[in-house]
């Protein structure tokens, strides 16, 4: 029976040695700006090492949504809601409010169903890890936000973003700002720093597990999370606001939907959105991606079952590298998971903050 279980513990070991720790794979234009991150970012030229009990894909998203339900509450310094231009509420979370007016501020743009509570590890983390001003854009209805304005968009509007962005400004003039995406906020991020182009008010950015071409993306989705996913948008965004949305010809088969892709080609009209063709064409990140000027980071793990490798790999065989931008790929780490080591900390959480702490080094 020893001799059993030592070999069964061997081969585990084995097994993760050589499929599960792996060094990152880098992608990115060759430049002075790009090399001087690569070489001073010591997790780039390390294997990520996964949490060995549960490198696994499946296990890395249950481990965070048990971390999501039952990690103590965090209690943030202010939160407060804005009405933006059309009478529609967001609002803006903060942590480290108090600190220096020079310090550092990250803007965090969240998950497709994110709110402050289900952040706050995130959030938690950076603030921790950088020592700055961290403060979350929460978008329409999310978290506690009541619909005023009949219009939600699981994407984000970089219109409410200019918006939100501006009274962090006129809050902390002197403070540079770092913005963030998670998942759907990845999207959210690169349309803003494509549509502005050389005006962004970003220092730098990272795309958190993107999903690319949202023409695409949702129909490479594992089916299994995509219906998961599906009701829970339904549930959180379409069902409570029935009474707003009965007018619309799409709401039955918004309502309908089984699967990413199908809501989010009836979702148009709930957006505030004439057609379908309109509501990707002003959505999408992938349409203004080559307009980015603003430094980039991208994290995508290869066994993410959201957005999926293949999003990854019809990028990368684009040959349309943003030059300003640094693609880093993983085989494990699952969907915005990226555990590691015994304590189970995040890998990518710290490779956000060595990133943002290296840019600002360089100024």
């Amino acid at each position: 029976m020893f001799r059993i279980a030592a070999t069964v513990t061997t081969m585990l070991g084995l097994n993760y040695w050589f499929r599960a720790a792996k060094k990152p794979k880098l992608f990115s234009v060759k430049c002075e700006d790009n090399q001087y991150i690569i070489q001073n970012i010591d997790q780039l030229n390390k294997k990520y090492y996964p949490t060995p009990w549960m490198y696994n894909t499946h296990l890395q998203l249950i481990a965070l949504g048990l971390t999501k339900k039952f990690a103590p509450a965090l209690r943030y310094d202010k939160v407060e809601t804005l009405n933006m231009a059309d009478g529609g509420h967001t609002a803006l979370a903060w942590l480290g409010y108090d600190r220096a007016p020079t310090t550092p501020t990250i803007v965090v743009l969240h998950t497709i169903t994110g709110s402050p509570q289900s952040m706050r590890g995130f959030m938690k983390d950076l603030a921790q890890m950088t020592g700055w001003r961290v403060v979350m854009c929460v978008r329409r209805g999310h978290a506690d936000l009541k619909l005023e304005v009949p219009k939600i968009n699981t994407m984000g509007s970089t219109d409410d973003l200019r918006e939100q962005l501006n009274l962090i400004q006129q809050r902390f003039p002197q403070s540079p700002l770092y913005g963030v995406g998670i998942s759907a906020g990845s999207g959210l991020l690169v349309r803003y720093l494509g549509e502005e182009a050389e005006k962004s008010v970003f220092r730098a950015g990272f795309a958190y597990c993107p999903g690319y071409n949202m023409d695409e993306a949702f129909q490479y989705t594992q089916p299994f999370y995509s219906r998961l996913m599906t009701k829970k948008l339904i549930k959180q965004f379409i069902t409570p606001n029935r009474h707003q949305f009965k007018h619309l010809n799409t709401l039955n088969q918004l309502e309908q939907s089984r699967n990413l892709d199908d809501f989010h080609k009836h979702i148009y009209e709930v957006s505030g959105h004439g057609s379908r063709q309109e509501y990707f064409s002003l959505s999408n990140p992938f349409h203004v991606f080559s307009q980015v000027k603003t430094p980039l980071m991208i994290l995508n793990a290869e066994d993410d079952p959201i957005c999926k490798k293949e999003n990854v790999d019809a990028y990368i065989r684009s040959n349309n590298l943003i030059p300003s931008s640094i693609l880093v790929t993983t085989e494990r780490g699952s969907h915005c998971a990226y555990y590691e080591g015994w304590q189970a900390k995040s890998w990518a959480n710290r490779l956000i903050a060595n990133y943002f702490l290296t840019i600002d080094s360089k100024k």
